[in-house]
Protein backbone atom coordinates (compact mmCIF):
# COMPACT_ATOMS: atom_id res chain seq x y z
CA UNK A 1 0.00 0.00 0.00
CA UNK A 2 1.72 3.31 -1.26
CA UNK A 3 1.32 6.18 0.98
CA UNK A 4 0.56 9.83 0.12
CA UNK A 5 2.12 12.51 1.21
CA UNK A 6 -0.17 15.05 3.64
CA UNK A 7 -1.62 17.61 1.37
CA UNK A 8 -2.21 19.93 4.41
CA UNK A 9 1.49 19.75 5.33
CA UNK A 10 2.80 21.57 2.56
CA UNK A 11 -0.33 23.81 3.19
CA UNK A 12 1.10 24.00 6.87
CA UNK A 13 4.94 24.69 5.83
CA UNK A 14 4.16 27.40 3.40
CA UNK A 15 1.79 29.10 6.31
CA UNK A 16 4.67 28.85 8.82
CA UNK A 17 4.70 25.51 11.53
CA UNK A 18 3.40 26.48 15.29
CA UNK A 19 3.62 24.04 17.77
CA UNK A 20 1.03 26.05 19.91
CA UNK A 21 -1.70 25.69 16.84
CA UNK A 22 -4.09 22.72 17.82
CA UNK A 23 -3.76 21.26 14.20
CA UNK A 24 -0.45 21.65 13.49
CA UNK A 25 1.22 18.58 12.08
CA UNK A 26 4.80 19.70 14.00
CA UNK A 27 2.50 18.01 17.21
CA UNK A 28 2.97 14.80 16.02
CA UNK A 29 6.60 15.06 15.41
CA UNK A 30 7.43 16.22 18.70
CA UNK A 31 4.99 13.82 20.53
CA UNK A 32 7.01 10.83 18.71
CA UNK A 33 10.52 12.21 19.59
CA UNK A 34 9.27 13.25 23.55
CA UNK A 35 6.57 9.74 24.16
CA UNK A 36 8.69 8.04 27.08
CA UNK A 37 10.44 5.10 24.37
CA UNK A 38 11.11 7.61 21.75
CA UNK A 39 13.12 9.50 24.38
CA UNK A 40 15.20 6.68 25.30
CA UNK A 41 15.57 5.05 22.29
CA UNK A 42 16.81 8.14 20.54
CA UNK A 43 19.13 8.75 23.44
CA UNK A 44 20.26 4.95 23.32
CA UNK A 45 21.28 5.62 18.96
CA UNK A 46 23.46 8.84 20.20
CA UNK A 47 25.86 6.23 21.29
CA UNK A 48 26.05 3.53 18.63
CA UNK A 49 24.10 1.84 16.39
CA UNK A 50 22.02 -1.71 17.59
CA UNK A 51 20.08 -4.29 16.58
CA UNK A 52 16.89 -5.03 17.92
CA UNK A 53 17.76 -7.39 20.72
CA UNK A 54 20.73 -4.91 21.88
CA UNK A 55 18.28 -2.05 21.65
CA UNK A 56 15.63 -3.27 23.53
CA UNK A 57 18.66 -4.47 26.48
CA UNK A 58 19.86 -1.23 26.57
CA UNK A 59 16.76 1.06 26.68
CA UNK A 60 15.49 -1.64 29.41
CA UNK A 61 11.70 -2.36 30.23
CA UNK A 62 10.63 -2.05 27.03
CA UNK A 63 8.26 -4.86 25.24
CA UNK A 64 9.16 -5.90 21.74
CA UNK A 65 5.85 -4.69 20.17
CA UNK A 66 6.31 -1.22 21.49
CA UNK A 67 10.05 -0.72 20.72
CA UNK A 68 8.74 -2.22 17.20
CA UNK A 69 6.17 0.48 16.82
CA UNK A 70 8.28 3.18 18.28
CA UNK A 71 11.98 2.51 15.79
CA UNK A 72 9.08 2.30 12.55
CA UNK A 73 7.75 5.57 13.84
CA UNK A 74 10.99 7.13 13.86
CA UNK A 75 11.99 5.52 11.09
CA UNK A 76 8.97 7.42 9.03
CA UNK A 77 9.61 10.35 10.47
CA UNK A 78 13.12 10.46 9.13
CA UNK A 79 15.29 9.89 12.68
CA UNK A 80 16.24 6.08 12.39
CA UNK A 81 17.86 4.30 9.02
CA UNK A 82 17.41 0.87 9.32
CA UNK A 83 19.84 -1.30 7.62
CA UNK A 84 18.79 -4.92 7.03
CA UNK A 85 21.81 -7.05 5.38
CA UNK A 86 20.53 -10.09 3.40
CA UNK A 87 22.64 -12.41 5.75
CA UNK A 88 21.55 -15.80 7.53
CA UNK A 89 20.78 -15.27 10.24
CA UNK A 90 19.08 -11.77 9.11
CA UNK A 91 20.79 -8.99 10.79
CA UNK A 92 18.89 -5.28 10.75
CA UNK A 93 20.97 -2.66 12.69
CA UNK A 94 19.24 0.58 13.66
CA UNK A 95 21.00 4.38 13.60
CA UNK A 96 20.38 7.62 14.00
CA UNK A 97 19.64 10.02 10.69
CA UNK A 98 21.31 13.18 10.28
CA UNK A 99 18.30 14.58 11.24
CA UNK A 100 18.19 11.68 14.08
CA UNK A 101 20.91 12.75 15.53
CA UNK A 102 19.89 16.81 15.92
CA UNK A 103 16.47 15.29 17.58
CA UNK A 104 18.37 12.59 19.89
CA UNK A 105 20.49 15.47 21.06
CA UNK A 106 18.20 17.67 22.10
CA UNK A 107 15.71 15.42 23.95
CA UNK A 108 19.26 14.12 25.61
CA UNK A 109 19.70 17.20 26.85
CA UNK A 110 16.32 17.60 28.25
CA UNK A 111 16.48 14.56 29.89
CA UNK A 112 19.84 14.80 31.74
CA UNK A 113 18.19 18.03 32.70
CA UNK A 114 15.65 15.88 34.35
CA UNK A 115 18.36 14.19 36.26
CA UNK A 116 19.64 16.89 37.34
CA UNK A 117 16.37 18.74 38.45
CA UNK A 118 15.21 15.78 40.53
CA UNK A 119 16.03 17.77 43.85
CA UNK A 120 14.27 20.71 42.92
CA UNK A 121 11.14 18.91 41.83
CA UNK A 122 10.83 16.71 44.75
CA UNK A 123 11.32 19.82 47.05
CA UNK A 124 8.99 21.71 44.99
CA UNK A 125 6.28 18.38 45.26
CA UNK A 126 6.55 18.31 48.94
CA UNK A 127 5.91 21.67 49.48
CA UNK A 128 2.85 21.59 47.30
CA UNK A 129 1.83 18.42 48.73
CA UNK A 130 2.25 20.65 52.25
CA UNK A 131 0.11 23.24 51.00
CA UNK A 132 -2.69 21.09 49.98
CA UNK A 133 -2.92 19.08 53.06
CA UNK A 134 -2.80 22.18 55.36
CA UNK A 135 -5.49 23.94 53.02
CA UNK A 136 -7.77 20.42 53.34
CA UNK A 137 -7.53 20.08 57.11
CA UNK A 138 -8.42 23.99 57.71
Amino acid sequence: MERRPDTRLGEWLAAGADVRKPMCPSRLVLEHVTSRWGVLVLAALLERSFRFSELRREVGGVSEKMLAQTLQTLERDGFVDRDAKPVIPPRVDYSLTDLGREAAEQVWALARWSERSLDAVDAARTAYDARKESGASA
